[in-house]
């Protein structure tokens, strides 16, 4: 299978527009202490996945770059999409501390946009590491031991 770069692109831009959107309608940093504490869970997976896949491998679209490998340790070896769970944990306790419909609205989209990348990163990937198949019946999309 082939990327696409428009649809590549087109699922980057939703992202980063209802990320920015969130940002914007609300406060940053949670204020409530238990929402607070699921944003620094948030940003401390996003560091973990970073730390484990190297700076210089991260990738903001779903294509695999040239080079690359399948990595399965750290909080890879529980979840295949850490670095989307860190985005959508963050996003949600943002959205739960300062609730509008409008924001609601916004974090679903996000929640679709995210499935859909997550869903065609992983079809590139299968195309691209044989050993991606089996990866996927050992570990879980998003939620460790859930989904």
């Amino acid at each position: 299978m082939r990327p696409n770069r428009i649809k590549s692109y087109s699922l980057v831009a939703i992202q980063f527009a209802c990320l920015l959107a969130i940002a914007l309608t609300g406060p940053i940093i949670a204020r409530a202490p238990w929402f607070l504490v699921g944003e620094l869970a948030a940003l401390g997976l996003a560091a973990w996945a970073v730390l484990t896949v190297r700076l210089r491998n991260i990738n903001v679209t779903p294509d695999v770059r040239a080079g690359s490998r399948l990595v399965r340790e750290g909080p890879y070896h529980f979840i295949r999409h850490p670095m989307y769970a860190s985005i959508l944990l963050g996003a949600l306790m943002l959205v739960v501390d300062a609730p509008s419909w409008w924001r609601w609205l916004i974090w679903l989209v996000l929640v679709l946009d995210l499935v859909i990348k997550l869903d065609y990163e992983e079809r590139l990937l299968a195309a691209h590491f044989p050993a991606y198949v089996a990866y996927q019946e050992t570990s879980k999309r998003l939620i460790p031991f859930v989904y």
